[in-house]
C-alpha cells in the first residue's frame, strides 16, 4: 500500500484528490496538509510513502517544504503537482530534490501512473514541462569531447526522441506498438552508443550535439 499525504492549500483540491486517490486499492490517503509547516509536523508522527505537493501555499511553499521534508525523511518521494509551468518553479522544484512534477490538468490515470512510477524509483516529469527542463540541463552541463556515435538506428533515434518527452518506457512501447522489453533494449543500445548511463544523459548528450530536438511535438 502506498501512503500518500496531500499537501494543498485549496480545500476542493484536497477533496479531489482523495476521491481519486480513494478509489485506487493500492492507494492510502494517510493525511491532508494545507501547507507545508503543517506536512512537516504531520510526517513526523504519520508514516508516509509519498507527498503530493502543491508550490504556492502560505506560511511555507512547496519548493521549501520539499527540502525541508527530505532533510527530514529522505526516504519521502515528493511528486510536485501544480498548475506552473514556468521556469523558476520547475527548476526551483527539481533543485529541491522532487522525484517529479505535474501538472494539474493531467488525467487521473496519469497522476495514479506518476504516483506508482514514482515510489518504484522512476523520476516523473510531465511531458508539458521535461522540454524546457532537459535543455535548462543541457545548456547547464559543458559539451565533452566525446563524440556521440553516429550508427543510431532510425528507431533509436525515434525511441531517445520519445524519452528526451519525458515518456516511460511502458508509453513509448504503446506509442511504438512495441512491448516494453523491446523498448528497454533499444534505451540499453542508445546508452551504449552513446557512452552515458541513464536516460537522462543519454537527452542532454543528443540535445548537445542536435541529434534531437524538443519543440513541444510528438
Amino acid at each position: 500500500m502506498i501512503r500518500v499525504l496531500i499537501c494543498d492549500d485549496q480545500e476542493i483540491v484536497c477533496e479531489g484528490l482523495q476521491h481519486i486517490l480513494d478509489a485506487d486499492t493500492e492507494i492510502e490517503v494517510v493525511g491532508i496538509a494545507h501547507n507545508g509547516a503543517e506536512a512537516l509536523e504531520q510526517i513526523k508522527t504519520i508514516p508516509t510513502d509519498l507527498i503530493l505537493m502543491d508550490l504556492k501555499m502560505p506560511v511555507m511553499n512547496g519548493v521549501i517544504t520539499t527540502r525541508k521534508v527530505l532533510e527530514q525523511d529522505p526516504r519521502i518521494k515528493v511528486l510536485i503537482l501544480t498548475t506552473f509551468d514556468d521556469d523558476e518553479w520547475l527548476f526551483d522544484a527539481v533543485r529541491s530534490g522532487a522525484s517529479g512534477y505535474l501538472l494539474k490538468d493531467r488525467p487521473r490515470s496519469e497522476l495514479i501512473k506518476a504516483i506508482k512510477g514514482t515510489l518504484r524509483g522512476e523520476s516523473y516529469i510531465d511531458p508539458a514541462v521535461a522540454g524546457k527542463l532537459l535543455t535548462n540541463v543541457a545548456q547547464r552541463i559543458p559539451s565533452k569531447p566525446t563524440a556521440v556515435s553516429p550508427d543510431l538506428s532510425e528507431r533509436e533515434i525515434e525511441v531517445l526522441k520519445l524519452l528526451a518527452m519525458g515518456l516511460s518506457n511502458a508509453e513509448i512501447a504503446k506509442r511504438l506498438y512495441l512491448s516494453e522489453g523491446t523498448i528497454r533494449n533499444y534505451a540499453s543500445a542508445i546508452f551504449s552508443k552513446l557512452n552515458v548511463s541513464d536516460r537522462t544523459q543519454a537527452v542532454v548528450v543528443a540535445l548537445k550535439s542536435g541529434l534531437v530536438e524538443l519543440n513541444g511535438s510528438s
